[in-house]
């Protein structure tokens, strides 16, 4: 695709969304046993241990100064703050509703980066994120309940929110190296987590079953330590709201993953519904001017 240009952050963005699609399906499996908060926590402290040694393996420099803040900021907003409120949203909030709002994410980015002077506004990008929210309400459309507890839905919200922000802060210290970025801030994230499942009295202890430490197998070093590592890859390359299209082709991958390992079926409005959302994905990240449009923008890198 000529808009792209270098194929290496392409492969990254694809990469990146379809690992991230089995996470969901791994997360049911350690929620059956894990309160969810010490859940996350654990997940994100065992990879902060894997970035750590990666980091150390490759002689990466500890940030410092504002790139110090900057990493802990992103680990704060992008594991502590967006996976707690999502955490939360998912206990009462239905999971088809749950994803429609998730996939706001790459609009949410978008103003975000506006409102810092990150990027400029781009009609497209707003076209593409509601063609794909569209898309992914299709999809989750048979799940989608009446009744919407009004706090759940704030949760959900605020997730993309810390989500949208997450990504703008990582653009905006993407000097920093993915590796380095994450491993400072999944550590931030972990000890947060944590310290709120202590608060939350959240059950502390390791798991008992073979089926959890297999999900753990999974989100520890591939939908933690490679999906964010590739993932803010993509940030430094094309720029936050592009990037955060990733976010709405997770849950047609996951849809397909829980077909593949839980048997649950592949109906018309997932063939339909996933069809929109790769026309989103194009009209606002993938296409020539959406790119160009990037380029352009006013960034500042620290």
């Amino acid at each position: 695709m000529a808009s792209l240009g270098d194929r290496g952050p392409l492969a990254a963005f694809i990469a990146s969304s379809v690992l991230a699609g089995g996470n969901a399906v791994c997360v049911r499996f350690t929620n059956r046993e894990l309160a969810p908060l010490w859940g996350a926590g654990l997940r994100f402290a065992l990879a902060a241990v894997l970035l750590v040694a990666l980091m150390l393996a490759r002689r990466l420099p500890f940030p410092r100064g504002r790139k110090l803040g900057g990493a802990v900021v992103f680990g704060l907003l992008n594991f502590a703050g967006a996976f707690a409120f999502a955490y939360y949203a998912l206990e009462r909030l239905q999971a088809g509703l749950g994803q429609t709002i998730l996939a706001l994410t790459p609009l949410a980015t978008l103003l975000l980066a506006v409102a810092q002077r990150q990027e400029g506004l781009r009609w497209a990008s707003i076209a593409g994120a509601g063609i794909a929210v569209v898309g992914v309400a299709v999809i989750s459309g048979p799940s989608i309940g009446h009744a919407v507890p009004v706090l759940s839905l704030l949760a959900s919200l605020g997730a993309v929110l810390c989500f949208g922000e997450a990504t703008v802060v990582a653009r905006r210290f993407r000097s920093v190296d993915p590796i380095t970025m994450n491993a400072v801030g999944m550590t931030a994230g972990a000890i947060a987590l944590i310290l709120g499942a202590v608060i939350a009295r959240n059950p502390i202890e390791l798991p008992q079953r073979g089926a959890t430490w297999a999900a753990l197998a999974y989100l520890v070093p591939v939908g933690s330590v490679v999906v964010f590592v590739l993932f803010l890859y993509v940030v430094r390359r094309w720029g936050a709201s592009r990037a955060a299209y990733g976010f709405v082709l997770i849950p047609p991958v996951t849809v397909v993953v829980s077909w593949w390992l839980l048997d649950e079926p592949v109906t018309r409005s997932l063939v339909i519904g996933g069809l929109l959302v790769l026309a989103g994905v194009y009209v606002g990240a993938l296409r020539p001017a959406a790119a160009e449009a990037v380029k352009e923008a006013p960034t500042t890198s620290r």
